[in-house]
């Protein structure tokens, strides 16, 4: 399968989930916002390198840190900004907020608050592709945080173990929450264990969206060919705080350097730079727009009624 970067697409859609979280900042000190966030701005390239690889056949997994993903997907926006909102509209009827995302008809499948929940829930749907003899592969996101969770480890083994059509993706930003990986692990901590168990496994270690996508074209490949399992671990920096919509520098847990060189080699300005002024311009009214129509859509929406309160709760 030969599949040509499209620098156009990437750079809509890298454009769209900035400026989608850079309007959910403007709008969180509002109160607008029913939920906690987790932001990706830092992260983009990984979720528009990778969707751009797809297939609508492919399934994603995903995690409560998820816009990037979501949108690079195609995902509905106008459901996104109801969820945030708290409105019956959104994806989850209101209830759960940004770490609760879905859209069925992309097979983007619900995200979960709990780190790592997505998992073997992504391994499990493999092993239902593969048992069917049913097309498509899995994507599984995660963060190197996922990466210390026992399940984590028994997924990759269960994975190997029956040579299942999955690829997870590690966004490793390096922290969990506060914690760098270098307090947490020894040597090479994701790529080299990962390969202890079987798993086909790599490291892309720059911000380059081509570089995500090149990467998981050839997994895609190679999957279709042999049908194994692979692990892509993503080095990357995340802009923000590791909840919420500042940057806590305050907290002196990393060195400010870190993230002034990251927005110096923010991939954003690179697809822009290969692009016409023309193109550049069009791309950003298009998303301009689809922000504002998606932003209306959730303040003119109703807030779930009263009795609605229990309906798709369960435990």
């Amino acid at each position: 399968m030969k599949k040509k970067f499209n620098i156009e697409k990437a750079y809509y859609l890298y454009l769209l989930i900035r400026k989608s979280e850079e309007k959910i900042i403007e709008l969180y000190k509002t109160d607008k916002i029913k939920s906690p966030v987790h932001l990706s701005i830092g992260q983009e390239a990984i979720a528009v390198g990778v969707s751009l690889a797809l297939e609508d056949e492919d399934v994603i997994f995903s995690n409560y840190r998820g816009h990037a993903h979501y949108i690079a997907r195609e995902a509905n926006l106008d459901k996104m900004w109801a969820e945030l909102y708290g409105k019956s509209r959104g994806t989850a009827r209101g209830k759960g907020g940004s770490m609760h995302l879905n859209d069925w008809n992309r097979k983007f499948m619900p995200t979960s608050a709990i780190v790592s929940t997505a998992i073997p829930q992504a391994v499990g749907y493999a092993y239902g592709l593969k048992y069917k003899e049913e097309s498509g592969t899995v994507i599984c996101y995660h963060g190197d945080g996922a990466t210390d969770e026992g399940v984590f480890w028994e997924s990759l083994n269960f994975a190997s173990l029956h040579s299942l059509p999955i690829i997870f993706i590690c966004e490793n930003n390096k922290y969990a929450i506060y914690t760098h990986q270098d307090k947490r692990s020894i040597n090479d901590p994701i790529v080299g264990r990962a390969k202890s168990f079987g798993i086909n496994a790599k490291r892309v270690d720059s911000n380059s969206t081509e570089a995500f996508y090149a990467e998981t074209l050839d997994c895609l490949n190679n999957i279709n060919n042999k049908n194994e399992p692979y692990l892509i671990e993503c080095v990357t920096t995340r802009w923000k705080d590791h909840v919420g919509v500042g940057d806590a520098l305050d907290l002196k847990y990393r060195n400010e350097d870190e993230i002034t060189k990251a927005i110096a080699d923010d991939d954003l300005k690179n697809l822009e730079n290969k692009l016409s002024k023309y193109i550049v311009e069009k791309i950003q009214l298009k998303v301009e727009k689809e922000i504002s129509n998606a932003v209306n859509f959730a303040q003119n929406s109703d807030f779930p009624e009263k009795k609605e309160i229990y309906d798709n709760v369960y435990g």
